[in-house]
């Protein structure tokens, strides 16, 4: 017998890094909004590597941030170490990574849900979603408590049916021993919603005593005051230092000697695991040629002897684990605290979902993270972001919010899981942006801030200090436009020192600027500005100066793609009647029902000449006309 425990919003089931992003921009927007969570002491728990970013994924934190999110500063304040990554390349491939205190960045994250307005954070685990004719009620927990709200997000991570493996070893959890949920996922699937068996693994910890640090190389953390949130003032000093190491010929003969016992091969694991965070055991089979393979020993916190062996995930058995360690240069002595495991997971195939998260089977229902098909902390938490907002929007008849590939990677990554879906893992890359020079780690904010405005999850105080710098970029870019520099002896010697040819006529600032060369620092200093301008302006000035004719061609592009997105597709319409279409891309189209014909054309199995029919089809009006008959 149930009982009416209370009415909301929004419920969102999971409070994961994609359940707390959710939860916050839903509250954000107004929405009353409920959390439930297995376990209040392991909000946004970090069940894999102790680190946030990286290329792709340390720009998708800073867009969470621009939008209003909380990763960004919660790691800003919890963080043992920071990098900035791929410096001496160009600006679209840099981002931020930093290693977290995995308890610390725990206890902020709570501390930060148990602060929202409109947010309500409860331990408790969800056994059935209420739905009635296809339309999201609440749900009801273990302990019969009835909660009721017209949208639910599920954020269940790798607990939907959670199998961990190792060696011969298997047992119902979910990540590091928690309870898993098995109700829920036989639920989804009498729902209709189409579910998908994925997997993924984790290495050995060991005790940091234990290590000899002493055939490691060490994995400094930069100087510099580096920061993933626009807000963050305060800046960590006394960072904690990594370390590298590698596996050798011996260790690999071990790892080869016992393929057999590794569940990986042994036909143990049957869902499929990410390419591009593969087992040491996969790494041996799919590189046999490498004499050798990074190891990284990252500490899991300050208050802890825990340090996570980045590299040596493996679903091994245990006793093989040890004597593959001790192979390890450093590694030798080392004592494991936890064993290394895979884990199987059910996940929605994300085709099933529209571009907003929310199912197509059911309405007001959301889903976002690792059920959705993808892998890391990163995708989750945008995704839980985008969720939140969507599902305010549904309850409070607000506008939702669908970001293209030209906006963000956030765009990028819901576009590819709802229009092309994946058959395993999905982790974001740089190259999976075809705009990437724009979709930059150092302009997220001038990208997003004024959409997260709008939308009601940034404040208006924040976007009078984002409107301030805008202001300050564009008057700097203004000023220099006007700077006639003459061959003097002070730009001369400025040229010099960057190693560039002297002018021979005067030349506009911005066009010695745009030189490779030259930095916006050696400019200023033979035209210095009278406004004081922060590294935050002059970094964007000298960015968008250098790279302006990449830059417009860029725009003309997303120019081109934006006339295919506005072009609609109507619900009524019916691939059957479209004559000329392959069949593979009907069948794909009846499947994604993309919402434009730019959608469209990156459906997988569609190609260029289907699209050409189906604008033809759409531009004839031959839509209007048969739903009007």
């Amino acid at each position: 017998m149930t009982y009416d425990a209370g009415h909301y919003d929004v419920i969102v089931i999971g409070a994961g890094h994609a359940g707390v992003e959710a939860g916050i921009a839903a509250a954000k927007r107004g929405a009353k909004t409920l959390m439930l969570t297995l376990n209040l002491d392991l909000v946004a728990f970090m069940p894999c590597n102790p680190s946030i970013g990286g290329p792709a994924k340390g720009v998708v934190v800073r867009e969470i941030d621009a939008l209003g999110g909380a990763m960004g500063k919660v790691i800003d304040k919890t963080h043992i170490q920071m990098r900035l990554l791929n410096t001496r390349k160009g600006p679209a491939v840099r981002a931020l990574r930093a290693q977290a205190d995995k308890p610390l960045y725990i206890k902020e994250m709570k501390r930060v849900l148990e602060t929202q307005e409109n947010l309500t954070l409860r331990q408790g685990m969800v056994e059935k979603i209420l739905v009635e004719d296809d339309q999201i009620k609440g749900v009801v927990t273990e302990t019969k408590a009835a909660y009721y709200a017209p949208t639910v997000i599920v954020t269940t991570g790798t607990f939907m049916r959670g199998r961990v493996i190792i060696g011969d070893l298997s047992y119902e959890s979910g990540p590091n021993n928690q309870r898993t949920s098995v109700s829920l996922s036989e639920q989804l699937e009498e729902l209709g919603i189409e579910m998908v068996r994925f997997k993924t693994g984790t290495p050995m910890r060991v005790n940091s005593r234990t290590i000899d640090y002493s055939k490691t190389e060490i994995q400094p953390g930069e100087e510099e005051p580096r920061f993933f949130s626009y807000e963050t003032t305060e800046f960590i000093t006394d960072q904690i230092p990594c370390w590298l190491t590698y596996t050798n010929e011996t260790t690999h003969q071990i790892i080869n000697d016992n393929l057999g016992l590794s569940a990986m091969y042994s036909g143990m694991i049957k869902g499929t695991g990410p390419r591009y965070c593969p087992s040491i055991e996969d790494k041996i089979v799919r590189f046999n040629d490498k004499p050798r393979h990074q190891i990284f020993l990252e500490p899991e916190g300050r208050d802890t002897e825990e340090v996570y062996v980045q590299g040596l995930s493996t679903s091994l058995p245990e006793f093989i684990q040890k004597e593959m360690m001790e192979t390890v240069p450093g590694l030798e002595k080392a004592e494991i605290m936890r064993a290394g495991y895979a884990i199987e997971y059910d996940s929605v195939v994300p085709t099933t979902l529209w571009p907003t998260l929310e199912t197509k089977k059911i309405s007001g229902l959301f889903t976002a993270g690792q059920i959705n098909g993808t892998s890391g902390y990163e995708e989750a938490a945008g995704q839980g972001l985008m969720a939140g907002i969507n599902a305010a929007a549904k309850s409070l008849d607000l506008d939702t919010l669908i970001l293209d590939r030209s906006q963000a990677y956030i765009g990028v990554m819901i576009d590819d899981l709802v229009t092309k879906g994946t058959d395993e893992p999905y982790r974001l890359l740089t190259s999976r942006a075809e705009f990437r020079l724009m979709l930059r780690h150092d302009n997220a904010d001038l990208r997003l801030t004024e959409i997260g405005h709008q939308y009601g999850t940034i404040s208006d105080e924040r976007y009078e200090r984002f409107l301030e710098k805008k202001r300050l970029i564009e008057q700097e870019q203004a000023r220099l436009e006007k700077v006639i520099l003459k061959p003097t002896d002070d730009v001369q010697a400025a040229i010099d020192e960057a190693g560039g040819s002297r002018l021979k006529e005067a030349a506009r600032a911005t066009d010695l600027l745009r030189r490779p060369e030259m930095t916006y620092e050696l400019i200023a200093r033979v035209t210095p500005s009278d406004v004081s301008l922060s590294e935050e302006v002059t970094e964007q000035v000298e960015i968008q100066m250098k790279y302006t004719g990449y830059i417009k061609k860029a725009l003309e592009q997303i120019e081109r793609m934006r006339k295919m997105e506005t072009k609609t597709i109507p619900e009524s319409i019916d691939y059957d009647d479209i004559h000329g279409l392959a069949t593979e891309a009907r069948d794909r189209l009846k499947e994604v029902r993309p919402l434009s014909v730019g959608q469209a054309s990156r459906v997988s199995g569609v190609n260029p000449a289907d699209v050409s029919i189906l604008l033809v089809y759409i531009e004839q009006g031959k839509i209007a006309r048969v739903s009007g008959e």
